[in-house]
């Protein structure tokens, strides 16, 4: 079953910190592109970072850049986004996608909240 399962969400104060973790199973992780999207409430689904199949090249929206790291360990089958400093605006669901070729696969979604 071609699957995506992020976790690692919840409920943090300003300046703190998350950790997100997306696992993979039913396809080969390690050929496809990880990205991380996320959506807040009223807005469209933004792009915030993605990773190559080899983790060899990153990129990330201006508004994480600095903040935000995107990584994967293709032995675990699994891509993480580590989150740090994060503002009110950082707010919203975050999901996975793997991308190669025709295929395009995503995740449920996890929520952040970013709120004193």
């Amino acid at each position: 079953q071609v699957q995506l399962v992020e976790s690692g969400g919840g409920l943090v104060q300003p300046g703190g910190s998350l950790r997100l973790s997306c696992a993979a199973s039913g396809f080969p992780f390690s050929i496809y592109v990880m990205s991380w999207y996320r959506q807040a409430p009223g807005k469209e689904r933004e792009l915030a970072a993605s990773i190559t199949s080899n983790g060899g090249a990153t990129t990330y929206a201006d508004s994480v850049k600095g903040r935000f790291t995107i990584s994967r360990d293709n032995a675990k089958n699994t891509a993480y986004l580590q989150m740090t400093s994060l503002k009110p605006e950082d707010t919203g669901v975050y999901s996975c996608n793997a991308r190669a070729f025709l295929n395009d696969v995503w995740g449920q979604g996890t929520q952040v909240t970013v709120s004193s």
